[in-house]
């Protein structure tokens, strides 16, 4: 079942390139929620989307997909007229998929060590020892997130990063700084205020949360790769969120 959802998913977001409508047939219409501010509710939504989006000879690429139970999380690049970095994911039903929500960013970098927003390992440990850690792993990220990201308690960063082998993947990266570190070195304020999910798949973790950057309301989605108990890599991507009047459905972006 897992890798059939992946292979749908995967499906579903090349449909992006071709506006085919039937590539949505994995939506369960009557009982979608779209959680992206700026597409209407339903299957309807996403293939009159993905008609539009044709139009301007896209390019999808699916660089990582993961799941996480009735989870399916992806990281994405996509080529419209410009060129952004994206998390899409997906939560299932049986055999549809039911609600979605997605985190965008314009493509920038490659940052000053030659990373860029989606290079790296893109799959999850095999290994029987990797996947019987998810969920310590999980729980790292989600302590990493509350404690030092959120809560601010910086004397415990060196319980969570290993900056021996540490790389990060953030365009502004002058070297392997973690993001909030990124954040202070160019005058930029990031505060995280929430966090709304922590999606796990052996030793990748995906944090979706809250906050502000600059005081503008924004979402954070943060996938970080784990080794030994302790956090390693590092992908993100940052998006204002749209003021309510723009919405064109009513669930909100978490």
């Amino acid at each position: 079942m897992t890798s059939i959802r992946k292979d749908q998913i995967c499906a579903l977001l090349k449909g992006i390139e071709t506006g085919d409508a039937a590539s949505v047939a994995v939506v369960n219409q009557e009982k979608y929620i779209q959680h992206n501010p700026q597409t209407h509710e339903g299957g309807e939504g996403l293939a009159a989307l993905f008609k539009r989006l044709s139009k301007s000879s896209p390019r999808v690429n699916i660089v990582r997909v993961f799941s996480d139970g009735d989870y399916v999380f992806a990281h994405t690049e996509y080529d419209f007229n410009t060129s952004n970095i994206g998390f899409e994911i997906f939560r299932f039903e049986n055999d549809k998929t039911v609600e979605h929500w997605d985190n965008i960013q314009p493509r920038k970098g490659p940052n000053a060590l030659g990373h860029t927003m989606v290079d790296g390992p893109t799959k999850a440990s095999e290994s029987a020892s990797a996947l019987d850690k998810t969920e310590i792993n999980r729980e790292l990220v989600r302590s990493f997130v509350n404690e030092v990201l959120i809560n601010g308690h910086l004397d415990q960063l060196a319980q969570y990063i290993d900056k021996r082998f540490y790389t990060e993947h953030n365009p502004l990266a002058g070297n392997n700084m973690a993001l909030f570190e990124i954040a202070a070195s160019d005058g930029t304020s990031i505060s995280y205020n929430k966090n709304h999910r922590v999606l796990a798949d052996g030793n990748f973790v995906l944090s979706v949360s809250e906050g502000t950057v600059d005081e503008v309301h924004s979402s954070f989605y943060d996938l970080y790769r784990i080794d030994n108990g302790m956090i390693v890599e590092h992908w993100d991507t940052i998006e204002a969120i749209a003021p309510r009047s723009e919405w064109k459905n009513d669930n909100g972006k978490f």
